[in-house]
Parts: structure tokens; C-alpha cells; sequence
């Protein structure tokens, strides 16, 4: 947690407190790119941002992280851990556009960034992946004439996803889990941006609630008690319990 400095984390968690999740994800990828301006980290490709996250969460919590859910077969909770560390040093996409053909279409494309997401979300009802192949595509024909996006068919758009799926590996992380009693197999969607962000509420409110101890017991300013060690804050922590 020293490494990118308690009271700077704090302020991203403030920070995030009044933004959306996209508004989210990316003061995360602001903690772990420094020095990047908002235009170049939504220009990102999703798997390139979300190995910067795992990269970070890597930083702050550790390599192994822990997911829970309901088995939708016998409702049984489910828990399994998932090395981050991993996730961090996955490939990055290759470089340049994409391309796939398929029965006489033919599509150059992009990997989706985080811009490209917010559009989407921002779309109306019905309208998301529309927006993301106008925003995506380079180019598209059928039997050598130009097409527009929203006239691919489904087969077409799914091996390009496909496609960006090889190319992007960290864009949309899914693990196949079995559950331990009924054996039903589900699949879960690893969204690190949101998980990390939920890690990151949690260690905020328990440093507040830390901050709030220590200030009350000794007087201290909240910077002081974010510059002691956590073996030091642990110990005063202790002794005041012990009061």
C-alpha cells in the first residue's frame, strides 16, 4: 500500500464517490498509469487497462483474490481464488487494426477502449452494441461492396469477438467454475475494474474508521496516522482497545 501512497488512494476513493463506474475505472487506471492525462488512458484498449489493473490490485492487496457467488443450480455459495498476478502479465493486444472474413464480409476493426464503453453505456436502450460497431469498425464490405456496421450480421459479429477476444485476452475475463456440491459448471465474468474498486471502498472506510480511533485517542491529524507504518497503527489500534 506505500507504494502508491495511502493518502493519495483516499483521495481516488473520494473521488469516486459522486462518479459512475466507467468515472471509476478510470481514476483506478489513473493510480496505475501516473502521469497520464484522461485522453490517453480512455484511448487504451479494455485489456490493456484491465492488465493494469490487475497489475495494481497485484500492488495493493496481493496476488490472489477471492471470488464468491450463488450457484444458480443449488444455490450453494461458491468460493474461489484467482491469481491476479497472472492477469497482469497476460499479453497485450497486438498491435494495429483486426480483421476477420467470413462468407464474403470482410471487417478491419479495433479493440474497444474504455471511450468506446462509455458511449455504449451512455446510448439508449437497445442501441449499446450498435454503438460499439460504429465506433469500432474500420471498415466493412460484403461481396467487395462497403457495408455499414449495424448491417453485419450475427455470425460476423461473433467471430469478431472472437477475434478481439485472442488479440485483447484481459477484455472480458471469464472463468468456467464447477460448484463442489451439485457439480453444475457456471460461467462468471471477472469485471477487475469493479472488484477492485469494492476492495478499494472497503480499505478506505476501515482506514477512516482507523484515522477516526487514533485522532480521538491521541490527537493526531489524519496525516500524521497515514504516516505511521501498519505495524505501529496496528499496536496504537491495539493498546487503545485495550484502554
Amino acid at each position: 500500500m506505500e507504494l502508491t501512497g495511502q493518502a493519495a488512494l483516499l483521495a481516488t476513493w473520494e473521488a469516486g464517490q459522486a462518479a459512475g463506474r466507467t468515472g471509476r475505472a478510470l481514476l483506478l487506471h489513473t493510480v496505475a498509469r501516473p502521469g497520464a492525462g484522461a485522453e490517453e488512458l480512455l484511448a487504451v484498449p479494455l485489456g490493456e487497462r484491465d492488465a493494469e489493473l490487475f497489475g495494481l490490485r497485484t500492488e495493493l492487496f496481493g496476488d490472489q483474490l477471492t471470488m464468491r457467488l450463488g450457484c444458480p443450480g443449488c444455490s450453494e455459495e461458491m468460493e474461489f481464488t484467482f491469481d491476479a498476478g497472472w492477469m497482469a502479465g497476460a499479453a497485450r493486444p497486438a498491435p494495429g487494426p483486426l480483421r476477420v472474413e467470413l462468407d464474403g464480409w470482410r471487417v478491419g476493426f479495433r479493440p474497444a477502449t474504455p471511450a468506446d464503453l462509455a458511449a455504449a453505456e451512455q446510448a439508449p436502450a437497445g442501441r449499446a452494441r450498435a454503438v460499439l460497431l460504429e465506433r469500432c469498425v474500420l471498415t466493412a464490405e460484403h461481396g467487395g461492396e462497403p457495408v455499414a456496421a449495424r448491417q453485419l450480421p450475427e455470425p460476423v459479429q461473433r467471430r469478431m469477438a472472437e477475434a478481439a477476444a485472442t488479440a485483447d485476452p484481459c477484455a472480458d475475463v471469464r472463468l468456467n467454475l464447477g460448484c463442489p456440491e451439485c457439480g453444475r459448471q457456471t460461467l462468471a465474468e471477472l469485471d477487475i475494474a469493479s472488484y477492485l474498486w469494492e476492495e478499494l471502498d472497503d480499505w478506505a472506510r476501515a482506514t477512516l474508521l482507523d484515522v477516526h480511533l487514533l485522532a480521538t485517542a491521541y490527537g493526531w491529524s489524519e496525516p500524521e496516522i497515514l504516516a505511521l507504518s501498519p505495524l505501529r497503527r496496528r499496536y496504537y489500534l491495539e493498546l487503545c482497545a485495550d484502554a
